[in-house]
């Protein structure tokens, strides 16, 4: 089965007296959403750090599809294997839509023809009508970036996406848009998705639910 495990994960910033994350045992499988959620500080996003590959476990191991991540090229792992959507977009101002798109196939080896047939299909699956492939992103409201963060993130072939509070700059009906597209992805595509977030209500629409606080998982609640 597709996705993501953490096995006995700890983690300790340089010159800290103590763990960012204490021996951590969970798993993220392909065709369910799921949430992180805990104050600030707990650590959500050194969490999400470990999961992205960005940095290393100071003790245990994060498997993907069984495989050590402490083994594997880093680099190509986040461009092929795993993607990240951000709360603030991180769209390239200066390329438009379909060129934020495109670009992470195109940097895959994929030719800009095959890359845009493919990066206008993905636009059309998250609600993004080809009247605006040609636009900058800041010519879009909020949720329509999100929507092409999403989809940028899915260009890569990914199947596990983490998402970073993904609603977190948006009003509630965008934000129940977004969730809406991450469940479909989930429950009828396959994808393991993560979010990490501070918004109960959102959690709670979520399949499994991972409660943080003092860099442990306390619980998981099935929805």
């Amino acid at each position: 089965m597709s996705g993501l495990k953490l096995e006995n994960v700890s983690y300790r910033y340089a010159k800290a007296d103590r763990n960012a994350l204490r021996n951590l045992n969970c798993s993220f499988d392909e065709g369910r959403l799921y949430a992180v959620v805990g104050p600030s500080g707990s650590g959500k996003s050194t969490l999400l750090s470990i999961m992205a590959g960005l940095d290393a476990p100071t003790e245990g191991a994060v498997l993907i599809d069984g495989e050590n991540l402490g083994g594997l090229d880093l680099d190509r792992y986040r461009r092929e294997r795993v993607s990240m959507i951000f709360q603030a977009f991180n769209l390239f101002p200066l390329l438009t839509v379909l060129e934020n798109v495109c670009y992470p196939m195109e940097l895959n080896g994929a030719s800009k023809a095959d890359a845009e047939i493919r990066a206008k299909a993905i636009l059309e699956s998250v609600g993004i009508d080809a009247g605006k492939h040609k636009r900058f992103p800041s010519n879009l409201s909020g949720g329509e970036q999100q929507r092409v963060a999403i989809a940028r993130a899915l260009s890569s072939g990914a199947r596990v996406l983490l998402a970073d509070e993904p609603t977190g700059n948006l009003d509630v009906e965008n934000g129940e848009v977004v969730m809406d597209i991450l469940r479909r992805l989930a429950h009828d595509e396959g994808y393991c998705i993560v979010v990490v977030t501070h918004d109960h209500d959102i959690a709670e629409t979520c399949d499994v639910v991972y409660r943080m606080s003092d860099g442990v998982i306390k619980a998981n609640e099935v929805a």
